[in-house]
């Protein structure tokens, strides 16, 4: 990613067939060091929006979710509009670096904070045909350079929901 080099930060790409949840994703990988993350656009009832990055595997309890971060109510899944129009990506493609296309500061960045177990995370690059290893300290700054100080948050629970955003 373009965007990516210019911070000086390092990352590799890897184009697949497109990946729509994390089982298509676990089967077609491979070998690809690091944490993988999915992603999921909630928002609140207030209409705040929050872009949750977990690890893969981690169980995210949409239910309890919005005492953990600070969310107003309940989350539910954002629409897709609202996802085009801040993180420039479709349902299947939500990313980490969705956030680049937030120049308003709308959205809140949520990381679990089981990724930062790991060096090297990987996302889908604002497409979910390929996939991009980034340094889990790139990912962080990163994340400052849009104007996103991400808050990190244990996120694990009883209940995996948000399959269907994937990515």
């Amino acid at each position: 990613m373009t965007y990516l080099a210019t911070l000086g930060i390092e990352t590799s790409t890897i184009e697949h067939p497109p990946l729509f949840t994390v089982g298509e994703s676990q089967e077609l990988r491979g070998e690809i060091r690091g944490g993988h993350t999915k992603n999921l656009f909630l928002k609140d009832k207030k209409g705040r929006h929050f872009l949750v990055v977990a690890e893969e595997s981690r169980a995210v309890d949409l239910k309890s979710l919005h005492h953990t971060i600070g969310a107003k109510g309940r989350l539910s899944f954002a629409s897709a509009e609202a996802m085009m129009e801040m993180l420039g990506v479709t349902p299947g493609s939500v990313t980490a670096f969705g956030v680049l296309n937030d120049r308003d500061g709308k959205v809140t960045v949520v990381l679990d904070e089981g990724l930062l177990a790991y060096d090297m995370v990987n996302c889908h690059p604002l497409t979910n045909t390929a996939t991009t290893t980034i340094a889990t300290d790139g990912l962080m700054t990163f994340f400052r350079s849009t104007g996103h100080e991400a808050f990190v948050a244990r996120l694990d629970s009883e209940t995996i929901e948000g399959e269907g955003q994937g990515g």
